[in-house]
């Protein structure tokens, strides 16, 4: 709740470019939610600040902006980057290797899946890039259909629900659940697969 208030405040002063700096920020690891970036965003258009349409675009540009800057410096540094003190915390080789081990098995997917978990975006999308197991055109139009389903999911809550912030509590919290599950059971659906091709395969 303190950092709502705290994004509703700042944004409130400095609007879609405040919104989208900070979308691009969480893309490199910036630790704060990009739900609640985007929520915020959606409580000062009910407040008149912003359009909520726009804000929508808004949202959507700064996510694929942040997301694509990780895949492409991941592209242009290579392995290297993974020497860069502030990405080994972010990205250790343990880490690395089940990230890549991750793309053999379910390539494009990995990517779509990664925008719905926190704190592993940035390793995922640099570690994509790094390997090249996914191209840029692949990776954008994947995350691109990722962030269709996420971004305006928050928005729209943020604005229907900004005047009443206990109702939007629960509703995220109630959001977060349910993405949660579809997430396991889509994990469950690709293990099972993989399992049972390598079956055939024997």
């Amino acid at each position: 709740m303190e950092i709502l208030t705290a994004l509703i405040s700042f944004f409130q002063s400095y609007g879609y470019f405040a919104v989208f700096g900070v979308l691009v920020l969480c893309g490199f690891g910036l630790p704060v939610p990009e739900d609640i970036t985007l929520i915020s965003g959606g409580v000062i258009s009910a407040l008149g600040k912003t359009n909520e349409h726009v804000m929508f675009l808004v949202g959507m540009i700064g996510v694929l902006f942040g997301d694509s800057a990780v895949y492409l410096l991941g592209l242009w540094k290579g392995e290297s980057i993974k020497e860069n003190r502030f990405v080994k915390k972010l990205l250790t080789e343990e880490r690395y290797l089940k990230v890549e081990s991750q793309f053999e098995k379910y390539g494009k997917w990995v990517v779509f899946m990664a925008r719905f978990m926190p704190g592993l975006r940035m390793p995922i999308y640099l570690t994509a890039g790094i390997t090249k197991k996914v191209s840029f055109t692949r990776f954008l139009l994947t995350d691109f259909f990722a962030a269709l389903i996420s971004v305006p999911i928050w928005v729209y809550l943020g604005f229907y629900l900004a005047h009443n912030f206990d109702l939007l509590m629960e509703y995220v919290h109630n959001v977060q659940a349910v993405i949660f599950t579809i997430l396991g059971l889509v994990v469950l659906f690709f293990i099972v697969k993989y399992f049972m091709k390598k079956k055939e395969r024997e």
